[in-house]
């Protein structure tokens, strides 16, 4: 009994390690992963977005892959979906 005792204590610190690991890296990762997806379901035309490139613009048009921005008067540009970073306004709020 003494000998299986011993090896569980041996693998414990491995074990608090992984459960460390999920719980400060792993979840808020997923988090913010599903609340990005949220963003990215809910967008609409006439929505202010920043890209990740720092592109400024609203969108005109919009489907399932690419996004249609406005950033100028009779400049439109077509960037992926993936490529929106979030909404104007929700990255002013975050910023303050």
């Amino acid at each position: 009994m003494p000998g299986i005792t011993q090896e569980i204590m041996q693998y414990a610190p491995l074990i608090v390690m992984i459960v460390i690991f999920y719980f400060f890296l792993y979840r808020p990762q997923k988090k913010r992963q599903q609340q990005r997806n949220q963003m990215l379901d809910s967008l609409k035309k006439g929505d202010r977005i920043v890209t990740v490139g720092g592109l400024h613009g609203t969108i005109v048009a919009l489907n399932e892959r690419v996004v249609t921005l406005k950033i100028a008067e009779k400049v439109d540009v077509t960037v992926s979906r993936s490529s929106v970073n979030g909404l104007q306004s929700e990255l002013k709020n975050t910023e303050k």
